[in-house]
């Protein structure tokens, strides 16, 4: 209240602003050029960020993540969905039916059997392709054996190759002893392997194997490779072939003529000489090779016609005649018993 009795008219923010800059006042009916915000507003801008149109009091307090959710306005699936998907999807199809064919009629077999995987095919198109394989520690195995064995062909490629399925299937190679496969990029496979050491021949049931020192079959004979190894024949010969090799040792000048072994139930040899089959005893049979030498160098035994040698007793020398020699023997004895003045 003023000296005179009278309340000062409110002051308005138009009325004050207009004071404090100098500005007239504005005219009657005009909106204000700024008010202060209400408590509400304020609220909703402090602590609650902008508030949204029809948010009531309770939702502008709550924290955001308890507000509830207004429904998304509705759009049309057609303007939500990406443009051209349906053709996508159709073309799509259309493609996997035509795989599914291509492989079931035996297309991709066919192309993979003679090409490759298309993996192998895309990297030989960038130069990744086998081109070189190269094998060392062969001696008795032959390359196209070693490639033939371990599955590779011009349809492999370096990147694709896997080494140890490689190494795996060149192990179950009898003759093979130890094997290690290396890539040597962009083109060429490194493969070193050790041979084991074949010994000897083994037959049995009519069959012969290639055996190593030990016994242990490394190989069939399938052709003549090694055909000028020493021969054991029966069961379990070839447990005991480092016996049957003394033996020929122990033959000397004889060993050239030894053509094979057998063992005759497990117990004792047999050698086989040129027809010639001499019994050797089961205990001191190195011994009875010497007195076979012996006789040899002295009546040349072996030249006469027989066709057996039965050594087994160690004093005496039993031979068997082949036909034409007991038939030329029985004849010489008839001869020798006729008398004295006899006409024949």
């Amino acid at each position: 209240m003023d000296g005179g009795g009278r309340f000062p008219e409110p002051l308005t923010a138009s009325g004050y602003a207009g004071a404090e800059a100098g500005m007239p006042a504005p005219p009657p009916g005009a909106a204000p050029a700024w008010s202060a915000p209400s408590r509400d507003s304020r609220i909703g801008d402090s602590r609650l960020g902008e508030s949204r149109p029809g948010e009531s009091r309770l939702a502008r307090v709550l924290p955001r993540f308890l507000r509830p959710r207004r429904a998304s306005v509705a759009v049309p699936i057609e303007r939500r969905m990406p443009r051209h998907l349906g053709m996508g999807l159709a073309f799509g199809f259309f493609g996997l039916v035509a795989v599914a064919g291509f492989v079931s009629g035996g297309g991709y077999a066919e192309i993979s059997a003679r090409y490759g995987t298309p993996a192998d095919m895309a990297a030989r198109a960038l130069g990744f392709g086998l081109d070189k394989v190269t094998i060392t520690g062969l001696v008795q195995l032959r390359s196209a054996e070693i490639l033939k064995a371990a599955g590779i062909d011009q349809r492999n490629s370096l990147p694709f190759l896997s080494v140890v399925d490689v190494r795996d299937r060149l192990s179950t190679v009898p003759l093979i002893g130890a094997v290690s496969v290396r890539k040597i990029y962009p083109r060429e496979l490194l493969i070193t392997l050790t041979e084991r050491e074949p010994s000897a021949l083994w037959q049995r049931n009519g069959e012969i194997a290639v055996i190593a020192a030990d016994g242990t079959v490394i190989d069939q004979m399938r052709d003549g490779r090694f055909a000028n190894l020493p021969l054991v024949v029966g069961d379990e010969a070839n447990l005991r072939t480092k016996e049957y090799l003394a033996l020929i040792e122990a033959a000397g000048p004889l060993k050239d003529r030894i053509r094979a072994g057998t063992l005759v139930s497990g117990r004792r040899w047999t050698l086989k000489l040129d027809g010639i089959d001499v019994r050797l005893p089961e205990t001191g049979a190195r011994e009875a090779v010497a007195r076979l030498v012996k006789l040899e160098a002295e009546s040349r035994l072996l030249e006469k016609d027989i066709i057996a040698v039965d050594l087994r007793l160690p004093d005496r020398v039993v031979v068997r005649l082949t036909e034409e020699g007991a038939a030329a023997r029985l004849e010489a004895q008839k001869k020798s018993k006729k008398p004295k003045g006899t006409e024949t």
